[in-house]
């Protein structure tokens, strides 16, 4: 099956950052899949085969599945992985990258925390703390929305949950997005060394935190986690895999999303005038914001047999790239995929994931910017876009802007 490498894709570069969707139509538009050499990948980009790769029971997120020890190290190498000692047992192993009995049984531990019914039970403490931020804000006629509200939320919330004392929230934040940028695909030594260095510290803040709990137990997801290491549950690497990940997911994706919900409401401003006569529209307009910009665009999956899958015969290991972006904007699937629409019903996205790897953190996300776009509704009469045009990030994984400077005048 000759690969398909007729279309230019350069996700590293500014064009793509900003404004990524023509690059994704012509995906879609390919007979097939397209084969990206630079990351030997087989891009999907229509909605249908999105859903057919990441609900398909043969594929999986682990190369444990489909390749040997040996395998596995040479592709690390040949990727920049390799020479990774704590990003590799912390970082690398995740149960976000994990399958099977593995996967279900750290999902289990964790679970129970992020269902609708406890995540709603923060609802008043999280809005205290966004009033506070505004309160903060309030009379500065111009703001970077990104760096002076968003930012300041998610990883504050999901901190409350773990059991992070609210001071070390911020140093989290930078710990997580210095570990996270090397999953994408720019993988430099610079970048490497930055990653391998900020999950060290990660690890030995988190060694300490558990030692005192151990001591003295709290109402927090930290107490849960060591019961169940206790228990035999999650071992030592798990259990510090998973305390990294809850708490590196907590903060960038939902931080993006806010950012570029924001934008997408000052592009289409009759959507946000429809949010405040409407304010019971809120919940479908969080949806439509994540799927107008998926915060994480990109994900991947390798077949464990050979397969026929969309439309052709794959064979064993082969790896799939699912672009979540691209799917979320299929016309096929949403009428007038490139409208802003606050109302759209059904919006069945893609941004949380499908199947078993279906965001865990994904209520949470939602009731976070719930509160903080709904406060915003009503606490200023008027925001307005004070810059020509937002920088997006750089990136395959990652949809957000650098940053979003606003003018608002307070109601």
């Amino acid at each position: 099956m000759p690969p398909s490498t007729d279309l230019s894709f350069e996700p590293l570069s500014d064009a793509f950052a900003q404004d990524p969707y023509p690059t994704y139509e012509a995906l879609r538009e390919s007979e097939g899949l397209t084969y990206y050499e630079d990351f030997d990948v087989w891009l999907a980009a229509r909605f249908e085969d999105v859903m057919e790769i990441v609900m398909h029971d043969d594929m999986v997120r682990s190369m444990e599945h489909v390749a040997s020890p040996e395998e596995i190290s040479a592709q690390k190498r040949a990727g920049n992985w390799h020479d990774m000692p704590h990003h590799s047992r912390f970082v690398q192993f995740s149960l976000l990258d994990s399958d099977g009995e593995i996967h279900d049984r750290l999902r289990k531990q964790v679970f129970k925390l992020f269902t609708p019914v406890m995540v709603g039970k923060l609802r008043d403490e999280i809005q205290a703390y966004v009033d506070s931020l505004y309160d903060g804000l309030q009379d500065h006629s111009e703001v970077d929305f990104v760096a002076d509200l968003a930012a300041h939320v998610p990883g504050h919330v999901i901190g409350r949950i773990i059991g992070v004392p609210d001071e070390d929230c911020p140093q989290l934040r930078i710990w997580s997005e210095n570990i996270v940028q090397f999953f994408d695909i720019e993988r430099s030594d610079e970048r490497k060394e930055l990653a391998e260095r900020n999950t060290t510290e990660f690890y030995e803040y988190l060694l300490k935190l558990k030692t005192e709990r151990e001591a003295v137990p709290r109402d927090d997801l930290l107490s849960v986690m060591i019961q169940a290491e206790r228990e035999g549950h999650m071992n030592h690497d798990e259990f510090f895999s998973t305390a990294m990940l809850i708490l590196m997911a907590g903060h960038g994706s939902t931080i993006d999303v806010l950012g570029s919900g924001l934008h997408a409401l000052l592009k289409f401003p009759t959507e946000m005038q429809r949010m405040r006569k409407e304010p019971g529209i809120m919940k479908t307009a969080v949806q439509e914001m994540f799927r107008y910009e998926s915060p994480l665009p990109f994900f991947h999956r390798y077949s464990t047999k050979e397969m026929n899958v969309c439309g052709s015969t794959y064979p064993r290991g082969t790896k799939f790239g699912v672009l979540y972006g691209a799917a979320n904007r299929d016309p096929r699937q949403f009428p007038n995929a490139d409208i802003f629409d606050v109302g759209r019903s059904p919006n069945w996205h893609t941004a949380f994931g499908r199947g078993a790897h279906f965001c865990l953190g994904n209520h949470l996300a939602r009731l976070d910017m719930d509160i903080i776009f709904s406060t915003l509704l009503k606490r200023f009469r008027s925001v307005e876009l004070a810059e020509e045009a937002p920088k997006y990030k750089r990136g395959l994984s990652v949809r957000g802007p650098q940053a979003l400077k606003v003018a608002w005048k307070p109601a």
